[in-house]
This record gives structure tokens, sequence and C-alpha cells, in this order.
């Protein structure tokens, strides 16, 4: 057996989860963060990509907001199984690294891919076919990096930690691509299409190969607290029986689902801001990153009551004032309205997002960490998806974002009853205390 492998036989049958030292788990989470912060700018579905992608629709090919979310819809086709890719990862060791296998060989490859598209001649078609492909190929890499840190979280409880640092991390590329959005929509827009999108492509392959060398790194002080879990080999079929077979895993997905599906909250928002409020394209990147960036501070809230509190009333009481989010757009008639409105919308749902990241990482079943967080990867794009597509279709209907707030709210609000279904064995401790019987 190999060190990457585990680091001994017992270690990978161990059931009990077993608290790190303070400098231990911070030293992982940084590796942690790395690695999420990284990820975040390479994603073809992500801000950095993404937001210029959408503008180039709505700006240059002037397509209807219906059109550009139908253009959201098939260019995610691959996230809609991404449980596939985190199957892959829980069963395939590539090279004998396992998650640094990962990493190395889909990292150099979307490098690889980016590279090629950044010189193809932009088009719909190039737009839709490229993003699918690269999606394709990084989602093995984000499978490993989920299947790591959610591992990590159960091995040595600190899931919540691990949510914190995850949604933390994750949010700032999304800041970052929604401050540029304006200038690369710019670009897009005019006769250096082509060069907007060569370059937004080489980014691409730099940081995607940037991935890989991180990945070919491996720091002990992580590696050798991550212990295999996966026994003798055992037929696919027998994984798949005993994921379908876990309950906990059910009402943290749907939890999950819910909290994403919010229609309306995308395409329609968008615009409602540029066509009915008149804003700039800036400004629609600016409202994003406000929003995004008010998120943070009720993460930080979340990472430090986890260690004092059950998981339990982080979930209730994160969800109680998520649930209205989205009503202050309802009486919001000016672009500066929208921004500020921005902010307390931030701040209202992120106890309630890490809430849930911690809840799924803990009912992970052991040895499919991956496979289930992808699952929840593919529950996300799914549900904003079509979640997208039903706000749109809301919007055209009733030619008011109004309508769209009020679903909104209607689906958020169904998570409170969702949430008596999930095992309270899951949620009755803090961070950094063994559940009784683990997390299995």
């Amino acid at each position: 057996m190999t060190a990457e492998a585990g680091a001994s036989a017992s270690h990978a049958e161990s059931a009990t989860p077993a608290p790190l030292s303070d400098s231990v788990r911070w030293r992982i989470l940084l590796y942690a963060s790395i690695l999420i912060f990284l990820l975040g700018f390479g994603g073809p579905y992500l801000g950095l990509i993404d937001v210029p992608i959408s503008f180039f629709l709505k700006n240059k090919l002037h397509l209807k907001a219906s059109e550009v979310s139908t253009f959201r819809l098939w260019s995610a086709a691959p996230l809609y199984v991404s449980f596939l890719f985190g199957f892959a990862r829980d069963r395939w060791n590539p090279f004998g690294m396992r998650d640094r296998g990962f990493m190395v060989l889909f990292g150099s490859i979307t490098a690889i891919v980016y590279l090629t598209f950044a010189f193809i001649p932009v088009s719909y078609l190039t737009l839709l076919v490229g993003v699918i492909i690269l999606t394709t190929v990084y989602l093995f890499v984000i499978s490993a990096q989920n299947g790591l840190i959610s591992t990590i979280g159960q091995q040595h409880v600190m899931s919540g930690q691990i949510s914190t640092v995850f949604n933390i991390v994750g949010s700032l590329p999304t800041l970052a691509a929604f401050m540029l959005g304006g200038v690369l929509s710019d670009q897009l827009e005019g006769q250096n299409a082509d060069e907007a999108a060569r370059t937004l492509f080489l980014i691409g392959a730099a940081v995607m190969l940037a991935v890989a060398l991180y990945g070919a790194w491996r720091p002990r002080v992580v590696f050798d607290n991550v212990h295999s879990e996966s026994g003798p080999a055992k037929h696919p079929l027998s994984d798949l029986k005993r994921l379908v077979g876990h309950w906990p895993i059910y009402p943290a997905l749907l939890i999950w689902l819910l909290w994403n599906f919010a229609p309306g909250s995308v395409t329609p928002l968008q615009y409602y801001l540029q066509n009915t409020l008149h804003a700039k394209d800036a400004q629609w990147g600016e409202w994003n990153a406000i929003f995004a960036a008010f998120f943070i501070p009720t993460f930080m809230l979340f990472g430090v009551l986890c260690r004092k509190y059950p998981l339990r009333p982080l979930l209730w009481w994160g969800t109680v004032v998520a649930v209205p989010q989205m009503v202050p757009l309802a009486f919001i008639h000016s672009v500066n309205g929208a921004l500020i409105a921005a902010a307390f919308i931030g701040l209202m749902g992120g106890v309630a997002s890490a809430a849930y990241i911690d809840l799924i990482i803990r009912s992970c079943p052991r040895g499919l960490q991956g496979t289930t967080l992808m699952m929840s990867t593919g529950l996300y794009w799914i549900a904003s998806r079509f979640g997208d597509k039903l706000g749109t279709s809301l919007y055209d209907h009733y030619g008011s974002f109004t309508i769209c707030v009020i679903a909104i709210t209607v689906v958020y609000a169904l998570i409170l009853p969702t949430l008596l279904l999930v095992p309270k064995r899951l949620t009755a401790t803090a961070d950094g205390d063994v559940p009784e019987g683990g997390f299995e």
C-alpha cells in the first residue's frame, strides 16, 4: 500500500472521527484555501469565464432573456451528472496519487483544452461547445477537491470549518470576476471579441496549469492525515446500492436543491436591472459582487458559531433569516437602491448556506464523499439553471420581477419543514465534537 493510499490498514478501516491540533488544522485549511481559490478562477462555468460570456450573448448577439437562459441550460449539461465524476474520484486512483492524480492529470488536460479554444473564433456555437468540453474535464478536478475536503471534514470533525473556508475562499474569485465583468464586456462587444476571448481562455489555461503543478506537491501535514476508506475492492453497484440506501443524504440534498432553485435570481434579475432600472453592464457586475461579498461576514460568523453550538440551531435560525432574503428587491426602484439591497440580501444568506454545506459533509457515506459532494454540485446546477428557466418564463409572462421574488420566497420557505427530516444525531454536536456513532 502506498503512502497516498493511507497511513495504515487500521486507519483505512477506522470509523471514529479524530480531532486534530489547532496548528495542523490551520495548515490543512490553508492548503484547501489555495486549491479552492485557484479552481474558482479556472472553472469554465464560473465567474471569470461565465460573466463575459453572458454579456457577449446579451449585448453582441442580442439574445433575449429566454435565449440566454437556454444557453445556460445546455452549456451546464455535464454539471447535471456531476455525481458520475465524483464516483470516478471515489473508485479510481490515477498514478497511485488519488486526489492529487486527478489534479495533475485533468488539470493538465483542462489547460490544453483552454489553450485550444483560445485560438478558435468566437461564436454562439464555439462558446457552447467550448464550455461543455471544458466543464467535462474540469469536473474531474473539482471532484478531487470536493472529495478531499469533505473526507478531511468527516475524519477530523471539522466539517463546519471546512464549509466556512469553502464558502469564503470560493467567493473571492467570483467577486473578482464580477468586478471585472464590465471591462471584459466592453472588449467582447467591440472589434476585439476574439482577442478578448483568447485572453480569457489563456488565463484559464494558466490557472489550470497552476492547479496541475499544485497537485504534484504533496504536503505531509495534509495527506498523512487523510486515511483511505475504500477497503477491499467492491463492484460499483455495491457502492451505488450503499449510496442509495444511505438515508441522511436525502434531506441534506433536498435542502440544497431548494436553496439553489431561486427562480428568477439570475437572468430575469439581470434583465430587470438593465432594461427596467437602466443599469450598465458594470453595475450588474457590481450588484453581484456586493451580493457575494456580503455573504462573507455571515460565513465568518458561522465559522465562529459552529465551534460553540450544535449544527441544528444554526440550521434553523439560518434558514429563518434566509427565507425572506430576496424580498427587498420587490421594493427597489433605482439602481442605487438595488446595490444597497444587495448588501442586506447577501448578509441574510451566509449562515444558512454554510450550514447546508456542513450538513452535506456530515451526511456523506464513508468512502463516497466525492460522489456525494458532486451530487450536491449537480443539484446546484440543475436547480439554478432550471430555476432560472422557470423564473424567466414567469418574468416574461407577467412582465414584473415581483412574481420572481414571490416564487423564490415560497421555495425557500419549503426548507423549514424539510429540516424536520434531518437525522438529529448528525446535527447534535458542534464542530470538533465527535457525534455518537460517528457520521456513518
